[in-house]
């Protein structure tokens, strides 16, 4: 289990003026927080519009491998408790509650409340500025919500239907995704296979050297598709043409980020979103991401329309053992696939 001094918001608690060693990026990987462009320009998809929004959904994923969707299904009210509830327990609970939710360290993705991301020696790893709080929600399965935070009292609830309500939004942009192709609505997920989601609650506490850190590293997602909504402090940066791009909250859109089992899937044509998150001096900030996911033991590889095929096949579970033990940076683990 990780402890409590591992903990972020423990760091600054301590008012330490500059941040600890093992939170300082290599000067390459380091953001240029007065050079960012604004990606006010990533596409808004209306999904209330069917026709507009196949094309549009097909010219981001495309050209951008995300995009903001509005008019999504989803009930507001849901976000804006589902955002409230994380940033409840990350500021109001004691440590000592928070610790009864640790997560298993050594374990990849393992359920629960931590701050380390990545497998491997504490002296090879630079760690990111957060911590976070993982549920399994999908299948029912693994659904367990007494690993759930009992206090706000509507906390396992809402995480339940929230996980819910996201599957039923992810399921249709995968088809929605599938047929901006000229492929059958149902050949996405038919590759992916039974959806396995993870809702992560992520904290980003204000950094005393924002220019040193990261709150996330540069990475592309796993899985199959990724829905994410954020709160209104910003921090979250897309890499497109060559550069990093701060992505605008928008407090009732959802963003849709690509991930890498569809870009294998799709044979290349849609790509993955490489992303990160930068931290600031001055305000937490927080971030809910939905990620839907194969199993480990499906088989992953482009679909048989969209051949000869340019990405190699491979087992998802092995996919994302080399990803959290080599590391991401950026896309290299997807890259490893190309034929």
């Amino acid at each position: 289990m990780e402890t409590a001094s591992s903990r972020v918001e423990l760091i600054i608690k301590g008012n330490l003026p500059e941040v600890p060693s093992q939170y300082i990026q290599p000067p390459e990987a380091r953001p240029n927080l007065h050079h960012t462009g604004d990606a006010a320009s990533i596409p808004t998809v209306d999904l209330s519009t069917s026709d507009s929004a196949r094309e549009a959904i097909g010219d981001a994923c495309r050209n951008w491998g995300a995009f903001h969707v509005i008019n999504h299904g989803v009930p507001i009210h849901l976000l804006d408790r589902m955002r409230s509830l994380g940033l409840s327990f990350f500021r109001d609970s004691p440590m000592e509650e928070k610790l009864r939710y640790a997560c298993d360290s050594s374990s990849a993705a393992s359920e629960g409340y931590g701050s380390r991301m990545l497998l491997g020696t504490k002296d090879d790893v630079v760690l990111d500025w957060r911590d976070y709080f993982d549920h399994h929600t999908f299948p029912l399965s693994r659904r367990n919500p007494s690993r759930w935070p009992i206090h706000p009292p509507d906390y396992r609830q809402v995480v339940g239907q929230y996980g819910d309500e996201m599957k039923k939004l992810a399921q249709m942009l995968l088809g929605v995704i599938s047929e901006s192709l000229g492929l059958p609505c149902s050949s996405i997920e038919e590759a992916v296979g039974e959806i396995y989601q993870n809702i992560t609650v992520s904290y980003y506490p204000p950094c005393p050297q924002p220019e040193l850190t990261l709150g996330l590293q540069s990475h592309s997602d796993m899985g199959a598709i990724t829905l994410l909504i954020q709160d209104d402090v910003g921090g979250l940066q897309l890499y497109k043409d060559d550069q990093w791009l701060t992505v605008p909250p928008l407090s009732d859109a959802i963003l849709v980020l690509v991930a890498d089992q569809t870009e294998i899937i799709t044979n290349g044509i849609y790509k993955s979103a490489q992303h990160r998150a930068v931290t600031n001096a001055n305000r937490a900030r927080l971030s809910v991401a939905t990620f839907h996911d194969p199993s480990k033991t499906a088989r992953i590889a482009p679909v048989s329309q969209l051949s000869p095929p340019s990405y190699k096949e491979v087992v998802y579970g092995q996919y994302v053992s080399s990803w959290y033990s080599k590391a991401p940076e950026g896309k290299r683990n997807l890259d490893a696939l190309l034929c």
